[in-house]
Parts: C-alpha cells; sequence; structure tokens
C-alpha cells in the first residue's frame, strides 16, 4: 500500500490526495505531525537530512521526497515507483 505522508494545512498535500482519490490509487494518509520521533527521522533523512517535506511517499520500501504537486510528474513518479502501470 502507498503510505502518504502529509500534513492537513499543506495545499500540496490536499491537491495530491485528490489526484489519488480521483484516479483511484489506494493510499494511507499518514499525519506527519502525529508521528513519532523515529518516523519524522525519517522522512528527514529521505528529503535530505535537514527537515521534512510532504508530501513523501513510500512503497514497498520505495521512497519519494516530498515536492510541490504537478500531476505529470506525480504520475511518472508513482509508475516508477511500482504503485500504478
Amino acid at each position: 500500500m502507498l503510505n502518504v505522508y502529509a500534513a492537513s494545512w499543506c495545499s500540496h498535500c490536499k491537491k495530491t490526495v485528490e489526484f489519488l482519490k480521483e484516479n483511484k490509487i489506494a493510499f494511507n494518509y499518514i499525519d506527519i505531525e502525529a508521528q513519532p520521533d523515529d518516523v519524522v527521522a525519517k522522512v528527514v533523512e529521505v528529503n535530505g537530512g535537514f527537515d521534512w517535506v510532504v508530501p513523501t511517499f513510500e512503497f514497498n520500501g520505495k521512497w519519494r521526497k516530498g515536492k510541490v504537486f504537478d500531476p505529470l510528474e506525480l504520475t511518472r513518479d508513482l509508475v516508477e515507483m511500482g504503485v500504478i502501470q
């Protein structure tokens, strides 16, 4: 299952979640601000080690760092991660 680390106030997260729902892509929404330190530390590591950036994805051990919402880039990344074909 695709894990989406996000924040409720993040406009890029909201657009990403809307995109996933519209395209019927199953995912777990994970509120980054409610996670324990070890989870936050992993998201920080994925995003370069300075701070967490959302939305960050994890799927079967493959990570996608946080990026601004771009439907074409998101689709390409989901294919590359194996989430969709």
